[in-house]
């Protein structure tokens, strides 16, 4: 509760979503507290912290992806979602996904280097199936936001057929 509502932002929902992820807390629970203490000393902080969390994301790497999308006005994807072939066979998860546009985002970070060959597979079975996919690194992020940003804008405004996922 500390760390949601005395802590800058981004910082904030980090740690909502790693304890989300493990378990330490539940949104029901961050919800009831929010109620709970209404008009309290950083609650309003901790409220959109807690509106901003996504319990399914893996790593605080994600997370900065996610937030830097959203506080740039784009929708907020989906996290962690599986995707299947027309088959329904799974071809993997990306790490952010917009359904409507069939269009996954993966952040690429240090392990990326030791799963390679299985990631490259996996790209191409997702690609093969008419999902797009669109890779970034901590370096893209940090030091070339923009240019993520409009990356994901220009895929979004690109037509693409309706997804059923």
């Amino acid at each position: 509760m500390d760390l949601g509502s005395h802590r800058p932002l981004l910082d904030a929902v980090i740690a909502l979503d790693m304890a989300l992820h493990h378990r330490m807390v539940s949104l029901t629970k961050l919800r009831s507290y929010i109620e709970a203490n209404r008009g309290a000393r950083g609650i309003a902080n901790l409220r959109r912290a807690v509106d901003l969390a996504e319990p399914t994301t893996e790593s605080p790497m994600e997370t900065r992806l996610r937030l830097l999308l959203v506080t740039a006005g784009l929708p907020r994807p989906r996290a962690q979602v599986s995707l299947d072939d027309e088959h329904g066979r799974p071809l993997g998860r990306p790490d952010l996904y917009y359904p409507e546009h069939r269009l996954g985002l993966e952040y690429d970070g240090a392990t990326h280097r030791d799963s390679l060959v299985a990631d490259n597979r996996r790209q191409n079975q997702i690609l093969n199936a008419g999902y797009r996919l669109l890779r970034f690194t901590a370096a893209d992020i940090f030091q070339e936001p923009e240019t993520v940003i409009g990356q994901v804008r220009l895929a979004m405004s690109q037509r693409w057929p309706v997804a059923s996922n």
